[in-house]
């Protein structure tokens, strides 16, 4: 089964990030994401089998209480992209500066440590808190997207953080879907 580790965005949150979507309606060669599936991943594990579950969840509880991180608010606005904008293949919104960007990093550094320790490969750049909100296929919409990222800002809203979950992704032809596996409290 295919892995990751996220902390999800409420579904009250889904209307707020499909409005930041609307602003790049018109760009062509992107994809949006399912804004009810909205998340941020903490750490992408990729193909595993089943019988690691437990220990993987074993893992995250150790990670959650390293962090010492206790529920938390989390502000999400404002876009990015990556790699770059003068190659941008996802479009994000991000964690606003001081709205649980501090936290969701300490919890990102302790779940890659405990996972790392299972074998699992840490990402090979900086972490960034943000929420996938689009990918692009091809380079159409570029300069919209350029210029919407430069000049708006937008503020999906907030909401508390009380758990970071395993999650399991399914590809489908329509988009993936996600199932929680587990959910582990701060």
């Amino acid at each position: 089964m295919r892995l990751f580790v996220s902390i999800d965005l409420p579904e009250r949150l889904a209307d707020a990030v499909a409005d930041a979507q609307a602003r790049l309606a018109d760009a062509g060669g992107i994809r949006p994401v399912d804004p009810g599936q909205a998340h941020l991943t903490l750490q992408f594990l990729g193909e595993t089998e089943p019988d690691r579950v437990a220990e993987i969840e074993a893992a995250l509880r150790r990670a959650v209480a390293d962090a010492d991180v206790a529920p938390f608010e989390f502000r999400v606005g404002g876009f990015g992209v990556f790699p770059a904008l003068d190659y941008i293949s996802v479009v994000w919104l991000g964690v606003r500066e001081g709205a649980g960007d501090a936290e969701t990093r300490r919890l990102q550094a302790a779940v890659e440590r405990e996972l790392a320790d299972l074998g699992f490969e840490s990402d090979d750049h900086e972490f960034t808190p943000h929420v996938t909100i689009a990918r692009m296929d091809d380079a159409r919409g570029k300069d919209l997207v350029q210029r919407v990222v430069r000049e708006t800002d937008p503020d999906v809203g907030s909401f508390r953080v009380e758990e970071i979950r395993l999650k399991k992704s399914t590809l489908r032809s329509d988009g993936p879907e996600y199932e929680t596996i587990a959910s582990i409290g701060l």
